[in-house]
């Protein structure tokens, strides 16, 4: 047998195949009921919209030629460190602040600030460094179970240390473009402020116990989303207490 037949017979094999293949999909297409998942197809046109797509990545463009950490230092907030910590300072001003290990020799010190002042553009220096990821590459919907009711939380009262946290820290994620203002948002949960706890130490109690402590290095702004989740189906991507 050549091969000449060996083609044909293959041919004539896998167009049968496709034709019964063809017809069986025919036949439950038929029989099945005509549902449209309207939430998908929402999905799939803004997918597909390459207009949008194009001017997003284009403005994404433009902020990435407005500015690098190399142009713009961030101007730094001097905290205090443990023992086992201290600052150290890259650039040709000392214009970049990094944290490294006290123990370090000298000779240790000045080898890790040449790996440093080399790999600089890596780091993040100021939160409007860190990019966030293209809608052209992924998106993520918050998927909500049936029949649930939206919740506008008001805010709770706040003394006005937290009132200064939360202030610093909404102006600080506008500037980076990472929020921005909306009015007719249908879900509204409250912000909080919480410490940030930087290590434990030891503390003597009122019977000259050592009781361990966590230290608390100042205060952070987080969002209670406790009864958004409680409305989004149950799946591994709740949103944090952030």
């Amino acid at each position: 047998m050549n091969i000449n037949v060996v083609d044909e017979l293959t041919d004539d094999c896998c167009r049968n195949a496709m034709e019964n293949f063809l017809m069986e999909e025919e036949v439950l297409e038929s029989n099945a009921p005509n549902q449209v998942d309207e939430e998908g197809m929402k999905v799939v046109n803004h997918l597909e919209d390459e207009n949008l797509l194009q001017k997003e990545d284009e403005e994404n463009q433009e902020e990435d030629k407005g500015g690098s950490p190399t142009n713009e230092p961030p101007n730094w907030e001097i905290k205090p460190l443990p023992t086992h910590l201290m600052y150290a300072y890259l650039g040709e001003n000392e214009t970049y602040l990094v944290i490294v290990n006290a123990s370090l020799t000298n000779e240790q010190l000045e080898r890790l600030i040449v790996v440093l002042e080399r790999n600089k553009n890596v780091f993040a220096w100021s939160i409007g460094d860190i990019k966030g990821i293209s809608p052209s590459i992924c998106m993520h919907k918050i998927l909500m179970n049936e029949g649930n009711k939206p919740v506008r939380q008001p805010q709770r009262r706040l003394n006005p240390t937290y009132k200064g946290v939360v202030r610093k820290d909404i102006l600080k994620l506008l500037k980076a473009g990472i929020i921005y203002p909306i009015s007719d948002s249908e879900w509204v949960s409250p912000t909080q402020v919480v410490p940030k706890k930087g290590g434990i130490t030891v503390i003597i109690s009122e019977t000259n116990e050592l009781l361990p402590s966590r230290l608390v290095t100042g205060w952070r702004m987080c969002i209670d989303f406790r009864k958004l989740n409680e409305s989004t189906r149950k799946d591994h991507f709740s949103l944090p207490f952030y």
